[in-house]
């Protein structure tokens, strides 16, 4: 055999392998079932022209010129509807479609007709060759215009897309112009005589496909890369296995063949496992994404839930505060001490209920970004003493003094705002005093590199080291606390955290460990 006629049998094996595999591990998609047509069709037009090529008789090199016509004819139709399909205009394109089915019915049925072909004849190549009729022409125009027609789709297409997609427009675009570039050339030599490249440049078109779809991804690869592998080096060793001369060599070749089969299989086995593994991966991974757009969505519904019946609450939690407040005063006359003690905890009630309803608040500011601050230059001391006044009346009733130290002395200002800061250091001397079981709470603040160090240490409760990263998250209290005050919800320090991070600082505790008292400290940039 000569090149040409090799060449010719390559690209029909290659073609059909490439074709049934693509078609046999995705029967249902669409693009998998128009390549194999298209290339099943590639084919049997090689096949067809080996046989040409290969004949020694005129009538054996016609009957093989009738099927090279006939699947020549189907090429253009399969392969349009190919492109169609990967391109997503198979439905747009209905009417482009039926008159693909016309045209190629027609010059399927004419491929057998003297309209076609008068018969083969021998050229100069020394080879059967076509002997062309009168429709001949026509039969060449309708072949070139569907490939044009396939090309300029992609080209349009390929102007305005982007990725992926556009690399397998782009390396498709190539393998057409090559391919059927190529394979137009076999229609030279009964006009002009010249020597046909059309085998040799369609096994390119197999070639840049089969780097597409490799690299390009459009099939699922890896399982058709080693399948196709597999089955050319069963092809190989089977050629090598008939073409041995002794009883030895039929053995030593036959296990080998037999050998790779196995191990082929089991290789196949494996990689489409693994795909498959991989594909269920992708799918939970999409599961999870749009699982959690969803909880993203309630977590929303539920922040702004929270702020609009926080907003609620606060008008009657102050008219109750306020009318207790005024009665318990004697405002509306005088009340027993019964009464009054009644009212007492009616008031605490509504006060611990208000403190709860401006935390909801403002944890709906956080998780919403609504948190709204005045920047300006202050003194952090003036603030500790601001809420040292408020809280002096509980301090006594609690027997626990509160001792501040400033080595400040308004040397430093920090560029804050002093409301937010306020709630800050309300927040930690409020928790000091709520979880002290001795005095004094020492609080202190000093220059410290260009920073202003606050420390509130106390001797309560204390904390253990491996709760200690509860403290700062939303909803977060050790167990101890949540059994000394159960009515808190472990916002403030949320919040504060967030003030502090905001104000470019840092805030942290330390504690020796339970029942040894903790201290908690807040660093701010300072001027």
């Amino acid at each position: 055999m000569n090149a040409f006629q090799i060449s010719s049998l390559i690209t029909s094996i290659l073609s059909f392998a490439f074709g049934f595999f693509i078609f046999f591990n995705n029967r249902k998609s669409r693009l998998s079932r128009a390549w194999f047509y298209a290339s099943l069709s590639i084919s049997v037009w090689s096949l067809a022209l080996f046989g040409v090529v290969s004949a020694t008789h005129e009538r054996s090199a016609l009957l093989w010129q009738y099927l090279l016509d006939a699947a020549a004819t189907l090429i253009p139709i399969f392969y349009f509807y190919f492109i169609l399909t990967f391109l997503n205009l198979d439905e747009k394109k209905k009417f482009a479609k039926n008159i693909a089915k016309i045209f190629g019915a027609i010059f399927f049925l004419l491929s057998f007709t003297p309209l076609i072909k008068l018969g083969v004849t021998k050229l100069f190549l020394g080879f059967y060759w076509v002997e062309p009729g009168p429709f001949y022409l026509l039969y060449l125009a309708y072949f070139s215009f569907f490939v044009a027609y396939a090309l300029y789709l992609q080209l349009k297409i390929y102007r305005i897309s982007t990725g992926s997609f556009r690399n397998q427009i782009a390396f498709n675009l190539v393998a057409e112009i090559v391919g059927f570039g190529g394979g137009l050339t076999n229609f030279y030599p009964v006009f002009f005589n010249v020597f046909p490249l059309g085998n040799y440049l369609v096994a390119f078109y197999i070639v840049f496909m089969s780097y597409a779809i490799i690299r390009h991804g459009f099939f699922d690869l890896r399982i058709i890369a080693t399948e196709i592998f597999s089955v050319l080096l069963a092809i190989a060793l089977l050629v090598d296995f008939l073409a041995s001369q002794t009883l030895g060599d039929y053995l030593l070749r036959g296990i080998l063949f037999f050998g790779t089969l196995i191990f082929s299989y089991f290789l196949i086995r494996s990689v489409f496992r693994e795909v498959r593994q991989r594909e269920k991966i992708e799918r939970l991974a999409k599961d999870l994404e749009t699982a959690n757009a969803e909880l993203k969505r309630l977590d929303e519904a539920k922040s702004e839930f929270i702020s609009l019946a926080s907003h609620q609450l606060r008008a009657p939690l102050t008219v109750i505060k306020g009318y207790t407040s005024m009665v318990m005063e004697g405002t509306f006359g005088e009340i027993s001490k019964k009464v009054s003690e009644a009212l007492n905890r009616v008031f605490i009630s509504a006060n611990n209920l208000t403190k709860l309803v401006s935390e909801l608040l403002d944890l709906s500011r956080i998780e919403s970004g609504r948190i709204k601050y005045e920047f300006k230059d202050i003194y952090l001391e003036d603030v500790v003493e601001k809420v040292l006044k408020e809280l002096e009346e509980v301090s006594k009733a609690k027997r626990i003094a509160i001792e501040f130290k400033n080595e400040n002395k308004k040397t430093f200002s920090v560029f804050g705002d002093a409301d937010k800061l306020y709630e800050v250091v309300m927040n930690l001397l409020d928790n000091a005093l709520k979880y002290s079981t001795a005095s004094p709470i020492a609080v202190v603040l000093k220059p410290r590199s260009k920073r202003l160090a606050l420390s509130v240490a106390d001797k309560g409760l204390g904390i253990p080291k491996d709760e200690m990263s509860k403290l700062f998250i939303k909803f977060g209290r050790t167990e101890i606390a949540q059994k000394e005050q159960p009515g808190g919800m472990g916002l403030g320090l949320y919040f504060v955290k967030k003030i502090v991070e905001d104000h470019k600082g840092r805030i942290w505790v330390e504690s020796p460990g339970l029942g040894k008292g903790s201290t908690f400290f807040v660093e701010l940039p300072a001027k």
